[in-house]
């Protein structure tokens, strides 16, 4: 079988939130979209019914990014995939967007919760990233997803903050590298979105009104306003941005 020309996105964490999000707005573009799930095989299977419903194409592959194993069970299902669907390996835009979020300062952060943060937002875009370099093609997208607070002092979250700066080195050290090859690699930094990754805190009006003062555009986030961001760092448009931690947070804390 010859190798299909289709576009193919892998999405890490698109079960739900800002991941599943991507997933549908990269779909809406053609693009066949790798679903990767930790844990809830349910909440992925809709992202993909979603998707094929629409029209598009997807399918699920589970992997605990977590565990040392993760990366390597990742991509040993998308290959597998890939090749039944489009007889290659290959694919085009590679999205990091799992992460877990432990709040605290630095006192109140545990070694074990760090080395969990460390773990999920650190190594393991890191590697997946190292065993994408062979399967993604010339001209491709890496795609970050990273964190307002990344850009500014935030210690009551430090530990979680730490990891995404380290998303953004990454991020630039890889843009040059990988420039010879066109391939951009950006991050994407969102500022409070009103996903279950933060717990059940917007649903307190009184948290909700102060989320939505800190951002100048005057309302919290949804995960399809930094999807939309996603899909344009994807697209031929931006084929001149690269290197960049691109900031999704609605003006969040401009002063």
């Amino acid at each position: 079988m010859t190798p299909s020309t289709e576009k193919v996105a892998v999405v890490t964490g698109a079960s739900r939130g800002i991941g599943r999000a991507i997933a549908l707005r990269l779909a809406q573009d053609g693009i066949l979209v790798v679903v990767h799930y930790g844990h809830d095989a349910q909440a992925a299977g809709e992202t993909v019914r979603s998707i094929e419903g629409s029209g598009g194409r997807a399918f699920a592959v589970q992997a605990d990014l977590g565990s040392p194993d993760g990366v390597p069970a990742l991509f040993e299902v998308v290959d597998r995939g890939l090749r039944e669907l489009l007889g290659g390996p290959g694919f085009d835009i590679l999205v990091n967007n799992a992460g877990i979020s432990r709040g605290g300062t630095m006192e109140e952060t545990t070694e074990a919760a760090f080395d969990e943060l460390v773990a999920v937002n650190v190594r393991a875009p890191f590697f997946i990233i190292k065993e994408a370099l062979s399967r993604l093609r010339d001209g491709g997208r890496i795609i970050n997803i990273s964190s307002a607070t990344s850009l500014f002092a935030y210690p009551e979250e430090l530990a979680y903050s730490m990891t995404k700066g380290a998303v953004n080195v990454l991020t630039r050290a890889l843009a040059k590298q990988l420039g010879p090859r066109g391939i951009t690699v950006n991050s994407v930094a969102p500022g409070i979105i009103d996903t279950e990754f933060h717990g059940g805190w917007l649903a307190d009006p009184e948290a909700r009104e102060f989320a939505a003062s800190v951002a100048a555009l005057g309302r919290v986030g949804q995960p399809e306003d930094v999807a939309d961001v996603v899909a344009f760092l994807a697209s031929p448009g931006a084929r001149w941005i690269t290197g960049m931690v691109v900031d999704a947070s609605g003006g969040s804390l401009l002063g």
